[in-house]
């Protein structure tokens, strides 16, 4: 069996604890995306699922984030999932990002609307874990409203069951999905919805299951998620104690069947 570790963090623009990101100065941004990469490399992850990271924002330094994490970091693979795009002189390009050993076969990405400032989305991501492919998805959702929780998670179970019924006998497992969900497991919300969604196609599990995430200073609710399919065993999980974002980093290893 392939052995398979998972990180899935939201960077909060490389802002830090900082509540706006237009108050950080390039340097500190770069300064802050340094000390991430040393974490991220601390973990020797597979692979790393990014939340709010950004390819080029006026707010956010002007530079590629993934490309400097990348670098930093060594992961042979990446990929960026932008969802909001804003054109002029305080421009924006943001979204979620994939870094991983592994090589990336195929890879998708679905904004869940046209917004041009604060919107979400979803990356789809196919890889070669030792020969075996795995369907990876990194979504972030809205963060006030649970209707568009809902509408948002909604399409990506549209998305993932005509996926499956194309790719199934492709696939060594059934989808992994990680990401920011902004809305804990135990709420009548998002988190719940695609967990009953996945319930119906096998033995899913849903990680972390009592840690909390956010804030990071104190954690008070889990809203940063990792759900495994049954053919993904052994599976253990912890979230690493971190203030580089107000968001911490959950860490998930599994076995491939």
């Amino acid at each position: 069996m392939s052995s398979l570790r998972i990180v899935t963090y939201n960077i909060a623009h490389g802002r830090g604890l900082r509540p706006f990101s237009a108050l950080s100065s390039q340097r500190r941004i770069r300064s802050q995306l340094t000390k991430i990469a040393k974490l991220l490399s601390t973990f020797k992850a597979d692979v790393v699922a990014l939340q709010e990271i950004d390819q080029d924002s006026s707010w956010a330094g002007h530079f590629d984030h993934l490309e400097y994490l990348r670098r930093f970091t060594r992961f042979p693979y990446a990929v960026f999932g932008v969802n909001t795009r804003r054109d002029g002189l305080f421009h924006f390009n943001y979204g979620n990002a994939f870094l991983s050993k592994h090589p990336i076969l195929d890879s998708e990405n679905i904004a869940f609307g046209k917004k041009t400032l604060g919107e979400k989305g979803f990356l789809f991501v196919e890889l070669d874990v030792g020969g075996k492919r795995v369907p990876m998805v990194n979504m972030h959702l809205h963060h006030r409203s649970r209707a568009h929780r809902i509408k948002q998670v909604e399409m990506l179970m549209g998305y993932l069951t005509k996926k499956s019924a194309e790719m199934r006998p492709k696939w060594t497992v059934q989808p992994i999905v990680c990401g920011d969900l902004n809305n804990p497991s135990h709420t009548a919300d998002a988190t719940r919805s695609l967990f009953q969604y996945f319930s119906q196609h096998g033995d899913y599990r849903l990680f972390p299951m009592d840690e909390k995430t956010y804030p990071s200073p104190l954690p008070q609710r889990t809203l940063d998620f990792v759900f495994l399919p049954p053919s993904c065993t052994n599976a253990s999980c912890s979230v690493v104690k971190s203030f580089l974002s107000d968001h911490r980093p959950v860490v998930v290893d599994c076995k491939l069947k």
